[in-house]
């Protein structure tokens, strides 16, 4: 254990009843906090970590493409150059966790090296495309356009109405659902870590304004050197009043979740633009598909791209069902005769510039791993490896600078009486 990690445990211990204490408390237990959770354990520190439905989230609905180069926009080259770094970060990443848990477990990821078919419907789609490309090589990206027949050769259940395509060799994909399974199966078997089914009401602060714990809707103080807010678009929740800005709101989402035989399902991870309408299809590997007459060649399918403002509701809506599956099957005909057996709306952690905020912040004591928007499986363990690096007092990768928390101004805080943070230990 580092010097920094041996401040963070006597600093949990001056304050904390004998057996009490952790070093971290991680709140939330998506696939970023469990992350982050994991590799704090894996680095000698003490963990708790506090959710009343771990994995419930925004990683239940996501469907685990690693594909910063094909989710490239406009205006946003800070963001691909992070999500590349977090790219190369998956394969070591999944491998440790693969290792630790054993292979007796069948603990799998879901980590596959597909790369993206990116197709076009009509004439103004593919000028989007060719639009797109050319970024792309303005920005040094590996993608190139297809003629058409290669497509085809390529994933053969493309619709007859395609009308341009392109390849993005490095995108890789994972399964969120399995990757979090085997995450909270090795905190589970980890001796330095508790996962407790409870949620945060409320940051625990000393006479000078550090935060030392969290306060679980039971009642229950559980104190600790370092507080970690995981909590994707409820981050904020906790802070109001401090002097910190963490500024995610909810970004709603919906994916479907088919069961397609191997004569309907793509082999390949599919983008798409349907008149101006973004869609994503997504294959897991055969023996995936799940429900009734599933066997052991079929696959599940994720089918999503709705984004829209809005509060986490969990109500998929007819509309949004309706346009994912109008526009799937208008690039793959093939998805027709596919099971619908999920339809599954959250809402993504959203900031003001569509970066994370990860790492320390201005209040001592506190840190984020929050506000990923749509890419928290694919930065999950870059986060977590910035966020432990935090935690022992070490420096934030450089790929993370751009992440950095304190890139936003507090704002104006409160001055008043609150049991664990008298108004006067603010001036």
């Amino acid at each position: 254990m580092s010097m920094s990690t041996s401040s963070l445990t006597s600093s949990t211990s001056s304050t904390s009843p004998a057996g009490s204490s952790a070093d971290v408390v991680v709140v939330g237990a998506g696939i970023v906090g469990a992350a982050v959770a994991w590799r704090a354990a894996r680095a000698g520190l003490r963990v708790t970590v506090l959710d009343p439905a771990p994995g419930d989230g925004a990683t239940h609905a996501a469907a685990g493409m690693l594909a910063p180069v094909s989710e490239t926009w406009f205006g946003e080259e800070p963001a691909v150059r992070l999500g590349l770094a977090g790219q190369a970060a998956w394969p070591a990443f999944a491998a440790e966790l693969a290792a630790e848990l054993g292979a007796e477990t069948g603990a799998d990821a879901g980590l596959r090296d597909t790369g993206t078919l990116v197709v076009a419907y009509d004439a103004d789609d593919v000028a989007q495309l060719r639009r797109w490309l050319a970024l792309h090589s303005r920005w040094s990206l590996k993608s190139g356009e297809l003629a058409l027949a290669e497509a085809r050769r390529r994933e053969p259940l493309l619709g007859p109405r395609v009308s341009g395509a392109a390849w993005v060799p490095g995108d890789h994909v994972a399964d969120p659902r399995a990757t979090h399974t085997a995450l909270m199966s090795a905190l589970g078997a980890h001796r330095a870590a508790a996962v407790v089914p409870r949620a945060a009401v409320r940051l625990v602060r000393d006479g000078r304004g550090a935060v030392v714990g969290v306060t679980d809707d039971a009642g229950e103080t559980r104190r600790a050197g370092a507080v970690v807010l995981a909590t994707g678009w409820r981050a904020a929740d906790l802070v109001a009043d401090l002097p910190v800005a963490v500024p995610v709101r909810p970004v709603r989402g919906q994916t479907l979740r088919l069961d397609a035989g191997p004569d309907v399902a793509p082999t390949h991870m599919v983008r798409g633009l349907v008149q101006g309408r973004p869609v994503y299809v997504v294959p897991r590997a055969p023996g995936t598909g799940r429900g009734p007459g599933t066997t052991a060649d079929h696959r599940e399918i994720v089918v999503g791209a709705t984004s829209e403002e809005g509060p986490d509701d969990r109500r998929a809506t007819a509309g949004g069902v309706f346009a994912l599956l109008r526009d799937a099957r208008a690039l793959l005909p093939g998805l027709d005769e596919s099971a619908l057996v999920e339809a599954t709306l959250r809402a993504r952690p959203g900031t003001p510039d569509n970066l994370p905020l990860v790492g320390p912040t201005e209040v001592p004591g506190l840190h984020l791993a929050a506000g990923h928007h749509r890419n928290g499986v694919l930065l999950a363990p870059i986060t977590a490896d910035a966020v432990v690096a935090g935690l022992e007092g070490g420096d934030v990768p450089p790929a993370l600078a751009v992440a950095d928390p304190r890139r936003f101004r507090p704002a104006p805080v409160p001055v008043h009486d609150t049991p664990n943070h008298p108004a006067r230990s603010l001036t």
